[in-house]
């Protein structure tokens, strides 16, 4: 029922990775598995995939041109030049910084007196002074510009408060120190795309043919009539090339959009007093950095203040070695990632300045990537392509023959070919048009656009994603989502509203109502307390001139801090009263942060904070007035109140959501009935666990327990991983959401890793596939839509694709083996490929989702491309297709009462009519391809603007094509009977679809069903067919 709840999906019907299963079975491209040495090459995972799988796949595939086809994939030798650089770059920066300041000496030398460098205006040190102590760590240097505090005011920096910010500063500091930008590779022009799409091989020989019948035809027929053939058909093979370049170019910004989205981090600077969030393009020397765990480094810089910090810099020297930053060992790099602690950075080098813009410039990436989807579509574009050249093949011969044994007629009846009576000329003439023929066949036959289908439909997904506040980082994530199973998720900030708020305090036996104030806490209380809050937070707080506050830093901070203004805190004063002496940061290992304080009594002073019964652990004795006991409650976290929703349309879908999460369970149980995630009947001790218990589980227990799991209260990162590996390994496509840096393993090994893009680290953020930008569940659940409507759209065009291919296959084979001649010629077929290919695609690959695609359970990884449902429907049109147009090819003359004019008119008019007709059933069976499914085919086509005006160009181009361009395309105009003909034989196409649906289909995939007849290796035929007719069921 279109309303009902799907049957959550069972994990078994989901592969996994092929190289995870054993078996024997043997699969084509259209689905059907294939094992061991003979796997299929156009199967690879969805993660990760083997250098070596990517090769295989590129050397099995059939591809008339490679420079269009293999655009969008990875460039694997491009691929190992990056890598050469980086190794070279790290291994020998110090060597080219050597060689440059030898130059710059040997330069300075040539020159009779040495100019000492030229100071910008307003600064008291130079850029390549910066530069050189930083990328050499020159500590000597630093201390002799006075250290930090010197460093600092010769860039007219303010530690406290940072730069002014305003224009005409940053303005200054990008021209005096540079901008924190590197060259990139610019964009393809759209020369480049036209270039390239003529480059495939069918079309270059349809040119040289269409070259060689313009000579002839104005040698034979003169010039008045004789251009006609040539010329249309060159400027047929331009119109395919230029609106394939025009499509390809729009795709390729589309990715340059994207792609800049993705580089354009966030960064928290201190600006005039206040914490902001900037651009990373927009940090300039002299900005102070606010750093935290899992944050990227943005540019070179020294360390003003830290604790406990600690920088993972492998992504430049290529070590996992941590190194720990102080005043000490201040020089941070940019592109090094903060793995503990937190502090602040002053910059001294940013751009080409530091040794990550001279990497990012030398590799300039791509992010070219081949998808599972993409991949199989070019084995089933080899797969048809090899079927199209062998039908090409077959009609070349057959024609050649019929041609040169007098076989074949003009329109007139006159026999084409007389030995030793056809001039040369004539002869050349006819091959060349039985060449052309065979070449544009290979051109309809061999779908170079269906690869690159997916690489639009997933380019116009992105865009769309990025509206519902998605940023796709990896395209396969895609269409890996739309056969998830289930969503491990957070709760803070992801199923709840991350808005946290102190609801109840009980400080000595006296409840703080709100508004809040320690009158009523006596002196010493009141100065722990408000010390506390004041010193042990990463936050902030700043306080304008006009009087208004601002509180910055994560949810649980600002909540802690929001509360100690209600208590009359002054934040500044209270921090200035006491010294920080240690921090321990906080992390999800530990679940507690804390700070060690000296007094002005010179007495010190421990704040811890975090999960309640961790911080009560560590107590020893309750602090009040009268010596009793102190008691805060947690913090509450709201529900987001569109997330019971989410989670109950991902129940229909057949997605189970699991909610991991670091609260207790009491707390998580309650969130889980308020989110949907539980109900009444579920909340038992198998569907709730915590992560201690689970985590002392075995393997074989873990696999058992997990499929059952709900919530995981009280769970550490890595219980979270453990948790995906054991979904994985019963069969479930996991998605998992994370932000903090310890999530970055379980978003690695999940198979769709999404990150969340407001309190997610840029750790977390590199190891995800999606980031989620509102941090929303609701959001997560519209990505998955779209999963599922990428899949959905492919197989749309691939029916619609294959319906036109066996349709004009069959019907010029058939043909040219029984007349010698082809009711569909070079331009007509030229123009057939266009609808089909380029503008087929724009239509149907770019449909939105529906919510009828969340009312399905999850497309099977291992699915075929082809189902039981899309062969049924194929069959129903190219049947139809071919047997009208065949009818008409052959009793035509008489059909349409044409006997009574000449042969060679009545030739044309039915040929023009073959032609018209179907074009036009192509157009209905477009409208016909967008629901392959329900009975409904016009369900929310006017809102799909792009498919509208697809399908009136092609049939405003088709009048036009037929009504004034006959002597380009070889027809002749109709009257308005016959194009009633065509028009209702086109749409007869609509209710044959409706009535065809009301056939049933077996359940059993077609690929089962020819795995069953297939002979195993190893045993002789005659004992497979007796093997198959023991397991057919009864």
């Amino acid at each position: 029922m279109a309303g009902g709840q799907a049957p959550e999906a069972s994990p078994g019907r989901y592969q996994r990775r092929r190289d995870e299963i054993d078996d024997d079975d043997c699969a084509d491209v259209l689905g059907i598995d294939v094992r061991g040495p003979d796997a299929d090459p156009f199967d690879i995972p969805a993660k990760r995939a083997p250098v070596e799988r990517l090769r295989r796949w590129r050397q099995a595939a059939l591809v008339l041109n490679a420079s269009r086809r293999f655009r969008y994939t990875l460039d694997l030798k491009k691929e190992e030049e990056k890598e050469q650089i980086r190794r070279k770059i790290r291994a020998h920066a110090q060597v080219i910084r050597a060689a440059l300041l030898f130059k710059e000496a040997g330069e300075k030398q040539t020159h009779e007196t040495e100019l000492p460098e030229i100071l910008p205006r307003d600064f008291g040190i130079g850029e390549e002074q910066l530069t050189v102590m930083t990328r050499d760590h020159n500590y000597s240097a630093l201390q002799e510009y006075g250290g930090v505090i010197g460093l600092a005011n010769l860039l007219k920096t303010n530690l406290e408060k940072g730069i002014h910010g305003d224009e005409a500063d940053l303005s200054c500091r990008a021209n005096a120190f540079g901008p924190n930008r590197y060259p990139r590779k610019k964009g393809r022009s759209f020369w480049v795309f036209l270039w390239e799409a003529c480059q495939d091989m069918t079309l270059v020989i349809l040119i040289i043919a269409a070259v060689i019948s313009l000579v002839l035809g104005i040698a034979t027929e003169g010039t008045k009539e004789g251009w006609y053939d040539g010329t249309s058909i060159a400027f047929a093979v331009f119109l395919v090339i230029v609106v394939t370049a025009v499509s390809d170019y729009k795709q390729s910004l589309q990715f340059q959009h994207l792609n800049e989205e993705k580089q354009n981090i966030q960064v928290e600077v201190i600006r005039g007093g206040r914490r902001i969030q900037v651009s990373i393009f927009d940090i300039v020397v002299g900005d102070i950095v606010a750093l935290k765990i899992g944050d990227q480094v943005s540019a070179d810089g020294v360390v003003i203040s830290g604790h406990s910090l600690a920088i993972d810099e492998s992504s430049m020297t290529g070590e996992s070695k941590i190194v720990m930053k102080d005043q000490k060992s201040p020089f941070l790099m940019a592109g090094s990632k903060v793995a503990d602690g937190y502090g602040t950075m002053l910059v001294t080098a940013v751009g080409l300045n530091t040794e990550w813009g001279l990497l990012m410039a030398s590799i300039s990436e791509d992010n070219n990537e081949e998808t599972p989807l993409q991949v199989r579509l070019n084995g089933v574009a080899t797969f048809i392509g090899i079927a199209g050249l062998s039908v090409a093949a077959m009609v070349l011969v057959v024609l050649f023959a019929r041609y040169f044994t007098g076989h074949t007629t003009d329109s007139d009846g006159s026999v084409q070919f007389v030995k030793r009576h056809t001039s040369v000329k004539s002869a050349i003439f006819g091959s060349i048009k039985i060449l052309t023929v065979a070449v544009t066949i290979v051109v309809v036959a061999v779908p170079e656009g269906l690869p690159l289908a997916v690489t639009l439909t997933l380019a116009y997904s992105m865009r769309k994603m990025m509206a519902d506040k998605a940023l796709v980082r990896r395209l396969s994530a895609c269409e890996t989502m739309g056969s998830a199973t289930t969503i491990c998720s957070d709760k803070t900030g992801t199923l709840t509203l991350n808005q946290m708020t102190v609801m109840q305090s009980i400080v000595g036996e006296v409840k703080l109502q709100p508004p809040a104030n320690v009158d009523k806490l006596s002196s010493t209380v009141a100065s722990l307390l408000l010390e506390g809050i004041a010193q042990n937070t990463s936050g902030s707080v700043f306080e304008a001139q006009d009087g208004s506050v601002e509180v910055t830093g994560s949810p649980t901070e600002k909540a802690i801090l929001s509360w100690g203004l209600d208590l009359r805190m002054k934040f500044a004063e209270e921090r200035s009263r006491s010294s920080i002496i240690h921090v321990s940061p906080f992390n999800s290992e530990k679940k507690r942060a804390g700070v060690a304080v000296v007094a002005r009594d010179s007495n010190v002073h421990v704040h811890w904070k975090g999960a309640a019964e961790i911080v009560l652990a560590l107590c020893t004795s309750w602090l009040n007035v009268d010596g009793s006991t102190h008691e805060m409650t947690p913090d509450k976290d709201p529900c987001r109140p569109e997330v019971r929703d989410a989670v109950e349309l991902c129940k229909k879908a057949g997605v189970k959501v699991r909610m991991v999460t670091g609260d207790n369970l009491k707390t998580a149980k309650a969130i889980a009935l308020e989110c949907g995630i539980l109900d009444d009947s579920e909340a038992s001790a198998q569907a709730i666990i915590e992560g201690r218990v689970f985590r002392a589980y075995d393997d074989t227990e873990r696999e058992n327990v997990a499929d059952k799991i709900s919530v995981m209260a009280r769970s550490s990162p890595n219980d979270k991983l453990l948790l995906v590996k054991a979904l994985k390994k019963i069969g479930h496509v996991v998605a998992v959401t994370g932000d903090g840096t310890n999530d970055a393993p379980a978003l690695h090994e999940a198979d769709i890793g999404l990150s969340m893009g407001i309190q997610g680290t840029e750790v977390a953020k590199e190891s995800s596939d999606i980031i989620i930008l509102d941090d929303n569940f609701s959001s997560v659940v519209k990505v998955v839509r779209w999963g599922r409507s990428v899949y959905a759209n492919i197989q749309k065009f691939i029916q619609f694709q294959l319906t036109v291919n066996v349709a004009a296959l069959v019907i010029n084979v058939v043909a040219a083996v029984s007349s010698g001649n082809v009711p569909l010629n070079a331009v007509q077929l030229l123009w057939v490929n266009l609808i089909m290919d380029t503008l087929g695609a724009l239509a149907l690959a770019t449909e939105p989702p529906t919510d009828q695609l969340m009312r399905r359970p999850p497309v099977g990884r291992r699915e075929p491309l082809v189902t039981n449902i899309m062969w049924r429907n194929l069959f129903i049109q190219a049947v139809f297709q071919v047997a009208v147009l065949l009818t008409l090819n052959f009793r035509g003359r008489d059909l349409l009462h044409l006997t009574h004019d000449t042969l060679g008119h009545s030739s044309k008019v039915k040929n023009t009519l073959i032609f018209n007709t179907f074009v036009l059933c192509q157009v209905f069976n477009e409208v016909n391809s967008r629901k392959p499914e329900e009975l409904n085919i016009f369900s929310g086509v006017s809102r799909n603007h792009l498919f509208l005006a697809v399908v009136s160009i092609t049939v405003v181009m088709q009048v036009i094509i037929i009504e004034f361009l006959g002597k380009f395309t070889s027809t002749v105009r109709l009257n308005w009977k016959l194009w009633l003909v065509s028009v209702v034989i086109a749409f007869l196409s609509w209710p044959l679809a409706f009535v065809g649906k009301f056939i049933p289909v077996p359940r059993t995939e077609l690929k089962d069903l020819i795995v069953r007849c297939w002979p195993k290796r190893g045993e002789s035929a005659a004992q497979q067919t007796q093997d198959d007719r023991m397991e057919v069921p009864v």
